[in-house]
């Protein structure tokens, strides 16, 4: 089974270009959580990264029912930041969600090592027949959402809504992959400002920083750079 996101015209499909992609971004279809995102968002500033999906190609083999098969999925994903800059990966994995998830892991885990500690629980999707057009319904608006933990037991909810459940599915993990990646950077970001505010005898924005990164590590998972930095603040 395949679907393709960009170029075909298909029902199962969105965003025929990054400006198309842009601009579905602006109104808001996907939700991510909203705990210590503003925090996250004013200490990165214009370094907040917003990834946005511009096309999806996904190969996928159909269960053929048996108690061993599964649903072996390829997927080739590009997507454009808030910075213009197209990037395009690759990843497999058993259907949809794992193998979009497997290739932005492939692309980011390397430098941002908390996504390794990001578990996926829990995958839903809504379907909104009221909203359909057609008489058979299967372009009704349908609501995917995607439920992780970070490395501290906290679960966190990432949804996407359009009428095309493959393009929401990838969009929520897309938002998985923002979403600790900014506040991997942010936790860092806010660590670097400390110890600048202590090397100027800055009490009051060492105690301000410290609360904060106290805060934005709740919304981080495990990775060895975040540990050190716990560890050293105690």
């Amino acid at each position: 089974m395949s679907y393709l996101l960009g170029e075909a015209v298909c029902t199962d499909c969105l965003l025929a270009s990054p400006t198309a992609a842009m601009k579905r971004y602006t109104r808001g279809v996907t939700k991510r959580p909203q705990s210590n995102l503003e925090l996250i968002k004013r200490v990165l500033g214009d370094e907040y990264l917003e990834l946005e999906l511009t096309h999806l190609h996904a190969d996928e083999e159909a269960e053929n029912g048996s108690d061993e098969a599964v649903a072996q999925c390829s997927v080739s994903v590009e997507t454009i930041d808030n910075n213009g800059s197209q990037q395009k990966v690759e990843g497999k994995g058993i259907g949809l969600v794992d193998a979009v998830f497997n290739g932005l892991l492939g692309r980011y885990a390397l430098e941002y090592q908390s996504l390794k500690s990001v578990e996926l629980v829990d995958f839903r999707v809504e379907g909104h027949m009221g909203t359909k057009k057609a008489k058979t319904g299967g372009d009704a608006m349908a609501t995917v959402t995607v439920d992780v933990r970070n490395s501290r037991g906290i679960l966190f909810s990432f949804s996407d809504e359009s009428r095309s459940i493959t393009t929401s599915s990838a969009r929520a993990v897309l938002a998985i992959a923002e979403y600790f990646i900014n506040a991997e950077r942010a936790f860092i970001t806010l660590y670097k400002s400390r110890k600048d505010a202590q090397e100027r005898n800055r009490p009051d924005l060492v105690g301000r920083y410290t609360r904060e990164m106290a805060e934005v590590v709740k919304s981080t998972s495990y990775a060895e750079v975040i540990e050190n930095i716990t560890n050293e603040l105690g």
